[in-house]
């Protein structure tokens, strides 16, 4: 795009808003530009940072008039970069940061630029929480639409699945509120469906009362990670919901709290986090701890919000990152075998490999009950090559006697898995291709959409892009591609 052409943008943008608006050139363009995601390097046109709905809504309309790509930034944690684009528009809710609390109803209403972290502050003060995630830093928005999956979700569910409404901007300008009781089907839709509703500029959840868990990671070296991996299937199929732990292979820091000892080692890890009464807690670990005692135990009482926010530090910004995710209902001998074979080749110290349960509360919803189909799965993986060197995530440098993640692709233990006879039904994609999928010009004059099982579509439906808008994507505060929940870390 010209300068010209995004003086004309911002010529037209400026009566309407009251936030900031960024051009190539401005100071801070460069920072403001950046996604979590460092692989992600793209270069907007105009980057609108709303104030307020009435900022987004004079976005999309220039973006609607203009033609322009249009892209939503919530908290620039989404994986494939779907919260910028390259010579378009970036509708930017970070500084929309609003979180309300209800004591007595016990909801929580977050606007689409909070993170978790905000949500746990402010929730926090009550004793209140919602599902979300692993990680503090995530966007609210992003890991909601994708569906939302956590350390919560064995007790209350994915955190679509406590989502009550949520105020949309439309691609026509409108601001719709949908729930269970308007615009159902776009309520349906955004509940796991992606990309391409509207941008979602606040959501209301049910809250509720979790303050002090009983959590933490225990470690195991290698050698016990066969034994240990068989176990941890068996017990959290069956487990009570009041119990969550996902399973890891991790490179230990080189640094406190861990002991030196261990530092950078492969090892295998089991992250808790126990809702139920505190005083039954020693005893519920105490098999565990006497079968196999962990090498490392950081498990024990401690705040919701620490837990939320423990691995931060670990992936700050700036990060390279390279995503690959499944969702499976079996974790089969043979998947085991795979996941050790290639687990203890972790290339580089941030390069890790997790799976976490959604079974639980999370199996009471139906498949066609939201956009997020997955409900008859068990198990959510993730595997990612991370590290701060570009280089070595784009496979011009291997650190000595190191596979690249790059290859990593080559060499997925469920993928390998599924070529087995006994193969588990397997539903995924790579993340880092949607985004090419997005760019399409939406027809203003196709306003009936797919809609869920026995539904009238007045609005939209799962897989469509909102009308008039020609997206890229989104990240966070509006509907983004994502396939499996955001569990960017």
């Amino acid at each position: 795009m010209t300068a010209l052409a995004s003086e004309t943008i911002v010529a037209a943008l400026t009566p309407h808003f009251r936030g900031h608006l960024i051009q190539p050139g401005d100071p801070g363009y460069d920072e403001a530009r950046k996604v979590h995601n460092a692989m992600i390097d793209k270069h907007p046109a105009l980057i609108a940072r709303c104030r307020d709905v009435a900022d987004v809504v004079a976005a999309v309309n220039v973006a609607r008039e203009q033609g322009l790509l249009l892209a939503v930034r919530g908290g620039g944690h989404n994986g494939p970069g779907l919260g910028t684009c390259e010579g378009g528009l970036v509708v930017d809710l970070s500084i929309m940061k609003g979180v309300f609390v209800d004591v007595d109803a016990r909801t929580i209403r977050a606007q689409g630029g909070c993170t978790w972290g905000d949500v746990d502050h402010a929730g926090g003060a009550y004793g209140l929480t919602i599902p979300g995630g692993i990680i503090s830093t995530t966007g609210v928005g992003g890991l909601t639409l994708g569906g939302g999956i956590g350390y919560l979700s064995r007790a209350h569910g994915l955190t679509i699945d406590n989502l009550r409404r949520a105020e949309v901007v439309l691609a026509d300008g409108r601001v719709v509120t949908a729930s269970p009781d308007e615009h159902t089907d776009l309520f349906w839709a955004l509940r796991g469906g992606g990309g391409n509703f509207g941008v979602v500029t606040t959501f209301e959840f049910q809250a509720h009362p979790v303050s002090t868990v009983y959590g933490g990671p225990m470690l195991w070296p290698m050698d016990q990670a066969h034994e240990l991996m068989h176990w941890w299937r068996d017990f959290i199929l069956t487990a009570p919901e009041d119990t969550n732990v996902w399973f890891g292979f991790v490179t230990v820091p080189p640094g406190p709290p861990f002991p030196a000892a261990v530092h950078l080692h492969k090892m295998c890890a089991l992250v808790w986090c126990y809702t139920g009464p505190m005083d039954q807690a020693e005893a519920r670990f105490k098999p565990l701890r006497e079968a196999m005692p962990p090498a490392v135990d950081f498990a024990g009482p401690l705040p919701w919000i620490a837990l939320q926010s423990m691995f931060d530090a670990l992936f700050p910004p700036g990060l390279q990152w390279y995503w690959k995710a499944d969702f499976f209902e079996d974790l089969s001998d043979n998947a085991i075998d795979l996941h050790l074979k290639y687990g203890a080749q972790l290339p580089t110290m941030l390069s890790t490999m997790h799976i976490y349960p959604i079974n639980g509360a999370a199996h009471r919803a139906g498949r066609h009950d939201t956009a997020f189909s997955y409900r008859e799965a068990n198990f959510a993986e993730v595997i990612v090559g991370v590290d701060p060197d570009p280089l070595l995530l784009r496979g011009r440098r291997a650190e000595p006697g190191r596979r690249l993640p790059h290859d990593q692709r080559h060499h997925h233990p469920v993928e390998e898995e599924k070529r087995e006879p006994e193969g588990i039904r397997r539903e995924a994609r790579e993340l880092g291709g949607q985004e090419g999928q997005e760019q399409r010009r939406a027809d203003p004059g196709d306003r009936e959409r797919r809609a869920p099982p026995g539904q009238q579509s007045g609005a939209l439906g799962p897989g469509e892009e909102a009308v008039g808008v020609r997206p890229v994507g989104t990240d966070g505060g509006a509907a983004q591609a994502q396939l499996l929940p955001e569990l960017e870390v």
